[in-house]
């Protein structure tokens, strides 16, 4: 038997959503891409959603509206994917990177610790789909002696008197935190529609504005739609719908809209996501806790609980005890068996790219220690149980013939 790690789900009518963009003669930005958004809004109840080609893309763009400069920090997890600090250093600012905790989401106590008055914005990671500790995070930024910190240099930085909160939700649609949708508890929440997300366009992210007042969501959402095609005041399907072509150009924006042909596979999970697609995921991890949990090298990672609840994106299985030469010895028996598992994050330290910039993997003891015992097991709707309890088994495998080995 062969399993691959993340193929995407693609059905009947993820097909006949694509083929209907084709036949309907517009595959750029248009109203899949519309209906995407509205639909997104609607699942995740933030006030607005907008499309973006990638996460990364997002991002850059929220940092451009929030005034990230040379000279800003912003604080990020040493644990997470290069681009959530990448964007920093594209804006000019520095990324203060701080170590996570033993549920792999940001330290709260460690971001505290790291706040100056260069900060500017946050960037907590919902690892695996797992939220972050978004009640302290917002308890510490509201603090009467962050507000006094915090040096405001723009129109929204006077209005909102903090540090901004950007959830890196690249991994966390469909996660709840207090019964409603993670992203509520952000400012703003940026999602990756990526090949290998639980509802993918491919390539792919989404914005999800929720600003508090005196913010007004709509008109920052405006701004976001403009940014995200070279400052365009009229897109192409605008432009055709009428006998008014003409356009302005009122600022350099950024070109990363998403196109309908892209936004087609989304809209067509997103509206079988939470009767279907997410579900299954579930099912899926709850198989694999029930199988593991009888085994005591197996560490668990968290999935639900009386606050929060995964989006089952990534089942990140921990092996106690075991060495980062160990962990990877144990992953090429895995796949030996026809099972295929990797490990997905690489503490950004590890990189020659940042350790040239002065960041050191001893400073962040947890991050290293986690990452080393680390396994990442397939996860996705359209694994059969069978196909479970065999991934399972070639795991238990390739443990006891380590432990085996080790003996001897």
């Amino acid at each position: 038997m062969k399993i691959p790690f993340s193929p995407p789900f693609i059905n009947e009518e993820v097909v006949n959503e694509v083929m209907d963009t084709l036949n309907s003669g517009w595959i750029t930005s248009g109203p899949k891409v519309q209906m995407l958004e509205l639909l997104m809004a609607e699942y995740t109840q933030l006030p607005r959603c907008s499309c973006v080609n990638s996460w990364t893309s997002g991002a850059q763009l929220v940092l451009k509206w929030w005034g990230i400069k040379p000279g800003d920090e912003v604080i990020v997890p040493a644990y997470t994917y290069a681009a959530t600090a990448l964007v920093v250093l594209r804006a000019g600012a520095k990324p203060v990177m701080v170590d996570i905790n033993d549920q792999m989401v940001m330290d709260v106590e460690q971001m505290n610790k790291a706040i100056s008055f260069k900060t500017k914005a946050v960037i907590p990671v919902d690892f695996a789909g797992w939220p972050c500790d978004y009640e302290a995070i917002r308890q510490v930024l509201d603090d009467e002696p962050v507000r006094a910190l915090f040096k405001k240099e723009n129109h929204f930085q006077e209005q909102l008197g903090r540090p901004l909160i950007i959830a890196d939700a690249a991994h966390s649609l469909g996660a709840t935190y207090g019964k409603k949708p993670s992203g509520l508890q952000a400012d703003i929440s940026i999602y990756s529609l990526h090949a290998v997300k639980n509802i993918t366009t491919a390539e792919g992210g989404v914005i999800g504005l929720n600003l508090p007042s005196p913010f007004d969501n709509a008109e920052i959402y405006s701004w976001m739609k403009l940014n995200s095609l070279n400052g365009q005041t009229k897109d192409a399907y605008a432009k055709m719908q009428g006998s008014e072509w003409r356009y302005d150009i009122v600022s350099e924006g950024l070109k990363i809209n998403l196109p309908d042909i892209c936004a087609a596979i989304g809209l067509a999970q997103l509206r079988q996501y939470e009767r279907h697609l997410l579900p299954e995921r579930k099912r899926v991890a709850l198989r694999y806790l029930n199988a593991f949990q009888n085994y005591d090298w197996a560490l668990l990672p968290p999935q639900m609980d009386e606050l929060k609840e995964s989006s089952y994106h990534i089942f990140p299985l921990r092996i106690k005890g075991i060495s980062e030469k160990e962990r990877d010895n144990i992953i090429r028996k895995i796949i030996n068996s026809g099972v295929s598992a990797n490990v997905h994050f690489v503490p950004l330290p590890m990189f020659s790219f940042f350790r040239e910039k002065g960041y050191m993997m001893t400073d962040f003891p947890v991050s290293f220690s986690n990452y080393c015992r680390e396994i990442y097991l397939p996860i996705y709707p359209q694994l059969s149980n069978d196909q479970v309890d065999f991934i399972v088994s070639a795991v238990v495998k390739a443990v006891n013939s380590y432990v085996h080995e080790a003996i001897l």
